[in-house]
């Protein structure tokens, strides 16, 4: 940090140490694109918010999923207000037998969750943006723990004592083949302006894999996966499938919108102010599961 030709850092690093190193590099005059979530809680992700603000410095947190060519076409066209008033969202992030099996995703102090802040943040993250960000009123929702001990069959090469990829659990190899982050999880959230938005995730179901993210109207709606549009012409219903030129890595072009914002004094399409307010309502799911009840965010 100390080097005078380093403009800007990226930090991919477990989720516990996001807060030092962002406010360090700050601090130290470089742009940060850090790793979602934003922090393993709010009060770093508040700490992170406000050492941009004191430096000035470019702050943007990993939902990629906003700069998908698609996501960027459909950002459009909802903000254009055809599909009128935004009620009702809908995304699921579920994965059949998908437990990552490297790095410390399986370890509640090092990460602060599973599959909520791993796969199921992307998809909360995108269709709350599509939704126009509207402010949190609650959350009530359930983390699922039935996999975290996976020694019914475990699978375990003899030389090296490293779980099988062939487990039916297969995930990191942890201590006694157990995990305390949650494997599943589900709930809805209800915004100031009464719409909601459920969500699923989980990282092994005995179920279909599903990846997606819907938007409902009072005129029309969206898709994302597959890329239509549910409207009305007259009294007939239409199915439009949206063609056009999406192509890109969705990495590249992160990291590609990150440096325009820097050189053109840009703001990130995944700004501060919302992945500090995102952070927020990822612990009101762990807190509404672990209390059972639903949780209301403060204002």
């Amino acid at each position: 940090l100390k080097r005078e030709d380093l403009d800007a850092v990226t930090i991919a690093t477990p989720d516990q140490v996001h807060r030092e190193i962002a406010i360090a590099a700050m601090e130290a005059g470089k742009h940060v694109m850090c790793e979602k979530p934003m922090a393993k809680t709010a009060a770093d992700a508040r700490r992170m918010y406000e050492a941009a603000k004191a430096t000035g410095k470019k702050l943007t947190i990993g939902y990629q999923h906003r700069q998908k060519p698609e996501s960027i076409y459909a950002k459009q066209y909802i903000d254009s207000g055809a599909l009128g008033e935004i009620y009702y969202a809908n995304c699921l992030a579920v994965r059949r037998r998908g437990t990552p099996n490297w790095g410390v995703f399986l370890d509640a102090e090092a990460q602060g969750g599973g599959p909520i802040i791993d796969i199921g943040v992307h998809r909360i993250d995108l269709a709350w943006y599509m939704m126009g960000c509207p402010k949190p009123v609650s959350v009530m929702a359930t983390a699922i723990y039935k996999i975290g001990d996976y020694r019914d069959e475990p699978k375990v090469d003899p030389v090296t004592g490293e779980v099988s990829a062939t487990n039916d659990w297969a995930g990191a190899q942890v201590s006694d083949y157990k995990f305390d982050v949650e494997d599943s999880a589900s709930g809805v959230f209800r915004f100031e302006n009464g719409a909601q938005l459920i969500f699923e995730t989980s990282w092994s179901f005995n179920g279909p894999e599903n990846n997606s993210t819907q938007i409902a109207g009072d005129k029309a709606g969206i898709t994302l996966e597959p890329f239509k549009l549910y409207k009305a012409d007259g009294e007939k219903l239409v199915e439009e499938n949206v063609e056009g030129d999406f192509d890109g890595d969705i990495f590249a072009l992160e990291i590609d919108h990150f440096i325009d914002c820097i050189r053109n004094d840009k703001i990130p399409s995944s700004n501060i102010d919302q992945a500090v307010q995102l952070q927020k309502m990822l612990m009101g799911i762990y807190e509404s599961s672990k209390t059972g009840h639903e949780v209301r965010f403060a204002d």
